[in-house]
């Protein structure tokens, strides 16, 4: 999977969590007349602004989040924990 979305139409304070993965960016996007923001993760940015943008058509912005972890050694918290 080239994009995952971690938060979706959230609050844009949530990309200020610094246990983010450091390729995490903000993007806010038009949808239905009105902004939304999400809060994504990928290898390249350009593969998240062609996602948003095949999607909405209408991507205003993108902006790197404020998180400072290794993606390597990122844990998604909503992925279920492995069993022993």
């Amino acid at each position: 999977m080239k994009v995952k979305i971690i938060h979706e139409k959230c609050d844009p304070a949530k990309a200020t969590d610094t246990s983010l993965p450091y390729t995490a960016y903000l993007v806010s996007y038009k949808h239905e007349d009105k902004i939304c923001y999400d809060v994504t993760i990928s290898n390249k940015a350009a593969d998240i602004f062609d996602h948003y943008y095949d999607l909405y058509k209408n991507v205003i912005s993108m902006t790197q989040a404020n998180g400072k972890v290794n993606p390597k050694l990122w844990v998604d918290p909503k992925q279920p924990k492995k069993k022993k």
